[in-house]
């Protein structure tokens, strides 16, 4: 009986006998305890064999498109099984409709995600239970969308059971009896989604996705189908700000949690993943996110000249803790900081902590629509300590937080940005709130640091005010030796900043670009999002770290004792 092999699986993930991760032995024991209250009033759903078993025969009827097993019947591998049993065998005891309506699994590469896609896209396109199914595989571009279409094509055309039964033209994946049909959907086809009625939205490698634009789409065309099902499957990613990581994950991880109170009785979740303390180089553990290429000699081969090829060529480290380890790495690609190191330098300060120091002031004044960030440095014996301060124009602020995708309003309301009345950013302003913070904690301001480039007027006025003002010409001549170094002081955790959340989302955003010297400095052109706070940072350390404070913030005791 397949529910008593569910059963037996999940006892041997609890005790050990297979190797699996905290979230995914979490999956099993709630798997285990939503069989002991089955069809209960509090929980009103049963499980049901036959549309289990439905499914994972559906599966059989292809073969294998790549790899050693090409051309071989497939034989679904006991993850997928339990997966797979989950979301179609779990139905409503009176509606006789499906539990679960999403899904999400997260999963090492090459561990037949491709695949199992696929087989859901023929699946729910031939409409079993639901006449004339649209299923949409989303992605941000065509490319990745036709990934899992072209596999299905491949599926089809090689089962002698089914490829009469589809007609395959003009994009579309048709069920001739049903009507149904599968369709790549993708945000640069300038598809908006209008009209779409979704039985299956299919969403492959959701950490590549910038917005939720595409998920949002195939969800809001699904509220007319009784029983709907979104497919989410993904491996790990290096852009913590994107919505797999800052919303879904976090989001599956609280209802897995047996600790959280969370709960969604229609989310199906699995999550096959290295535990936080697991040891890359220990082959034992990689099976914990690699359930399926773990289990045969090449997959193993494969995962050894990965981890080589990664710790020879260090830049090629992150792919492989995200790709085959499935360990989400905050630092994208050419990205400036390991965003973790930036992490660990956090501390709580603000400017009473300087009273009566000396600091360098960096300032990026952007153009006058888009954010301006004034910054502060404060040195002693090799150590930084950085704030940050930002400025955007009241009229522009909702339209850019639509573009942005990002809270400037709760920002606004935390302190760490200021609107500045009408739709260009008034310069006084930063020069009120500079000298506002130099006469209320009496800092000796040694310098102003800022890029001339329109700034010519801001920086005379200054000097006109007894400031002392430093261009900081924008090139790999001045600025590279300034961005190695403060990079090199947040690794050796010699900067320390206040959890200033718009400066943490400037350094996450920000990337660079490299001369044959291997010089680096910020690339303003490749950064989609907003750099302004680092960029004044950079600016103010070009002079920082050349210059010798005199009066160390260590130096008075009675420092420590505010």
């Amino acid at each position: 009986m397949l529910k008593q092999w569910l059963i037996e699986y999940c006892h041997d993930v609890l005790n050990g006998d297979v190797i699996a991760c905290e979230k995914h032995k979490w999956s099993c024991l709630r798997f285990l305890n939503d069989i002991e209250r089955e069809g209960t009033e509090d929980f009103p759903y049963i499980f049901d064999e036959e549309k289990a078993l439905r499914f994972l025969n559906w599966m059989a009827l292809f073969k294998h498109t790549k790899g050693k097993l090409a051309g071989k019947r497939i034989e679904p591998e006991a993850i997928q099984i339990f997966i797979f049993s989950n979301i179609y065998g779990w139905i409503h005891k009176e509606k006789n409709l499906r539990r679960f309506k999403k899904s999400y699994w997260q999963v090492g590469r090459k561990n037949a995600k491709s695949q199992s896609l696929s087989c859901v896209g023929s699946y729910e396109s031939s409409g079993i239970g639901e006449p004339m199914s649209e299923v949409y595989i989303g992605a941000t571009k065509t490319e990745q969308a036709k990934i899992v279409w072209n596999e299905t094509k491949a599926q089809i055309n090689g089962s002698k059971f089914l490829k009469d039964k589809f007609k395959i033209a003009n994009g579309r994946i048709t069920h001739y009896k049903s009507e149904g049909f599968i369709r790549a959907l993708s945000k640069e086809d300038g598809q908006n989604g209008d009209g779409l009625n979704v039985q299956c939205g299919i969403i492959d490698e959701y950490h590549a996705h910038k917005t939720s634009e595409i998920y949002d789409v195939l969800i809001s065309g699904s509220g007319a189908r009784p029983q709907p099902l979104m497919m989410i499957i993904t491996t790990a990613g290096f852009e913590l700000n994107n919505p797999c990581y800052s919303v879904e994950y976090k989001y599956v991880s609280n209802i897995l949690n047996p600790n959280n109170p969370i709960e969604n009785d229609e989310y199906f979740i699995m999550v096959n993943e290295l535990d936080k303390d697991d040891d890359i180089k220990d082959e034992s553990v990689w099976e914990k996110a690699n359930p399926i290429l773990c289990s045969y000699e090449e997959g193993l081969a494969f995962l050894r000249g990965e981890l080589k090829a990664a710790l020879d060529v260090p830049e090629k480290m992150r792919n492989f803790l995200t790709k085959n380890m499935n360990i989400w790495v905050n630092q994208r690609e050419n990205g400036y900081m390991n965003m973790e190191k930036w992490n660990l330098c956090a501390d709580e300060f603000d400017f009473e902590r300087f009273n009566g120091c000396e600091c360098v002031v960096g300032v990026d004044l952007s153009a006058k629509i888009d954010l301006t960030s004034i910054s502060f440095i404060f040195k002693s014996n090799d150590e930084y300590h950085v704030l940050s301060h930002s400025f955007m124009p009241e009229d522009t602020l909702e339209y850019k937080m639509k573009t942005d995708k990002v809270p400037y309003d709760l920002w606004v309301k935390q302190g760490w940005i200021t609107t500045t009345p009408g739709a260009v950013v008034d310069y006084t302003f930063i020069k009120s709130y500079l000298e506002n913070i130099k006469v209320k904690y009496n800092i000796n301001i040694t310098e102003v640091c800022a890029d001339p480039w329109n700034a010519t007027q801001f920086m005379q006025d200054l000097e006109s005010e007894g400031y002392t003002v430093v261009e900081i010409r924008q090139g790999i001549q001045t600025l590279g030796s300034p961005t190695k170094d403060f990079r090199e002081k947040v690794y050796l955790q010699r900067v320390k900043h206040n959890n200033n959340p718009v400066l943490t989302w400037a350094i996450g955003n920000a990337v660079t670009r490299q001369d044959p010297n291997e010089n680096i400095m910020l690339d303003k052109s490749k950064a989609s999002d907003r750099i302004d706070p680092i960029a004044s940072i950079l600016n103010a350390h070009v002079r920082a770290m050349l210059n010798i404070n005199t009066k160390s913030i260590y130096e008075d005791s009675s420092l420590f004792l505010l």
